[in-house]
């Protein structure tokens, strides 16, 4: 009789990850309360009270959950390398449901509680959206390319996730530079620093000691005052979640609002989870994408119920975590540091010791990592495919980008008419190219990997996809209805009307679209 091995909960490697990925999550816990405080204007009461509580139930259930599932595996395959699934809030929906269901409603109402009930209502359609898409999840990664998947993710990685860090640290170069070159050398260089300490925590020692060394001498990089952190310590205290059913009801009163954004990014997080758990099995971990699906929506269910109106996610970075040497200990460890972070009002306080420069470079680093991945774990062919599926990011990323200086101006896009395109701007372009981004690079992706491998046929049906995607405003359009961007919608179904004729006259490639070693032979461009 075969005796199953017991995994470790904890390896020395843990420790690394958990600063790592705890300050990952700390960073977005930062930022998610400055929005709330002082975007929302949200009541402290609210925030420290209810939103922030709710919120660390939720992400303490998330990363304790999968820490369980990484030892279930470890259990299984008596492997002693597997690493738990990162998770926590949704970067991207943190900034959707702040600037466009929350701030609006607020605005409109004068009353920051009706907005924080239209968030929570928001949340509980997307958790339900997520559930159901849990099943057809695993039949869209079996006909999906692999590049197409780590495509699309590379262009989240490269875009949303290390543009912000790598300007913040250039806007403070002398604490993000010096907690970079700190990050580099450990992580990509493989330096031991004394004591082993993890090259996260002397990141931001390092640039705690800049920051608040840099006072001394009347300099002020990093923004740390004492009575920043004076002020913030006002806000400690206990609080666990309750109950918010009632908020949550309210909420629909909004119901018009809050469907043409909770749909199509419920569909972005079954896209996005599905890239995630394709780069986790990549990375050697091989995880159930319905389980991991219908977990971050339960998960997310009993947080907005409870209050938070964030939804749950699982990140990218699983093979950030697992180089390090991350293992199951690390995710559990850091739920329970979001427990102690939340419901003890320590996050203001945090907020005024810690310069966020000096973690900004541990984000820059998981978007290195992740955007490379697409290229090194698929065909040397597809490249091509990748940085095609790179392109509605950049647009998405272009586009915001110009939104808010524009609004910052006191105008909008539309405003200023044909003004942008006369001055080479090609606004329309970003807008239609950007709409729907994680679905427009995946399909992108996916039609370019298999007219490289001449699979015609197949291409033809992922741009009939495409074109009933974007004839329901799921792909290039910022708004769900029906006969959205006709013109793209003819362009798709162009598109596979050809491959449909070329189909009948090419033999298809061999190649292993999904993966594998096997590599196609390109052919000369006519």
């Amino acid at each position: 009789m075969t005796t199953m091995t017991k995994p470790k909960l904890w390896t020395p490697g843990d420790l690394n990850a958990f600063f790592g990925f705890g300050t990952n999550i700390l960073v977005n816990m930062l930022v998610l309360t400055g929005l709330l405080r002082f975007v929302l204007k949200m009541p402290d009461d609210i925030v420290f009270g209810r939103i922030l509580p709710a919120m660390g139930l939720m992400m303490a259930l998330s990363t304790g959950y999968y820490a369980w599932l990484a030892y279930k595996l470890a259990q299984k395959t008596g492997r002693s390398d597997v690493c738990a699934l990162p998770s926590g809030i949704s970067v991207p929906h943190m900034f959707v449901v702040t600037f466009v269901i929350m701030l609006p409603i607020t605005l409109t109402t004068g009353d920051p509680i009706k907005g924080w009930e239209a968030g929570l209502t928001w949340v509980f359609i997307q958790s339900f959206v997520l559930m159901a898409g849990g099943f057809v999840a695993p039949i869209i990664r079996r006909i999906t390319p692999r590049a197409a998947l780590l495509g699309t993710l590379a262009g989240v990685s490269v875009t949303f996730i290390s543009m912000k860090p790598a300007l913040e640290m250039f806007v403070t170069p002398v604490i993000g530079l010096a907690c970079f070159g700190v990050i580099l050398m450990a992580w990509f260089g493989g330096l031991k620093y004394p004591k082993n300490l993890p090259a996260g925590l002397v990141a931001i020692i390092v640039g705690c000691v800049i920051a608040w060394g840099s006072n001394l001498f009347g300099f002020n990089f990093g923004g740390m005052s004492g009575e920043g952190v004076a002020g913030a310590l006002s806000s400690f205290g206990f609080s666990v979640p309750l109950p918010a059913f009632d908020h949550v009801f309210s909420g629909f009163q909004f119901l018009g609002i809050i469907l043409v954004t909770a749909i199509p990014f419920g569909i972005y997080d079954l896209v996005e989870a599905m890239d995630n758990v394709e780069s986790a099995e990549v990375a050697g971990d091989t995880y159930p994408t319905t389980r991991v699906l219908t977990a971050d929506g339960v998960v997310s269910l009993i947080g907005c119920l409870m209050g938070n109106p964030f939804i749950n996610a699982v990140y990218i970075g699983h093979p950030g975590w697992k180089a390090m040497g991350g293992r199951i200990g690390y995710s559990a460890a850091v739920g329970a540091m979001v427990i102690v972070l939340s419901w003890f009002g320590i996050i203001a306080l945090m907020l005024a010791l810690v310069p966020v420069v000096a973690i900004a470079p541990i984000l820059l680093y998981i978007g290195m990592l992740i955007g490379s991945q697409a290229f090194q774990e698929t065909p040397r062919s597809h490249a091509p495919a990748i940085v095609l599926a790179l392109t509605p990011h950049l647009a998405d990323w272009a586009k915001v980008q110009i939104d808010g200086a524009l609004g910052a101006a006191g105008t909008t896009a539309a405003a200023l008419g044909d003004k942008l395109a006369m001055n080479g701007v090609v606004y329309h372009g970003l807008e239609v190219l950007g709409g729907g981004a994680i679905l427009g690079g995946l399909m992108l992706g996916a039609i370019a990997v298999f007219i490289i491998e001449r699979q015609f046929m197949k291409a033809c049906f992922f741009s009939l996809a495409a074109a009933a995607m974007t004839f329901f405003g799921f792909m290039h359009s910022h708004v769900i209805g029906i006969g959205e961007s006709p013109t793209v919608v003819a362009g798709y179904l162009l598109v596979a009307l050809g491959l449909a004729l070329a189909a009948r006259r090419v033999v298809p490639s061999s190649v292993n679209v999904g993966g594998g070693h096997t590599h196609a032979v390109p052919e000369p461009a006519e």
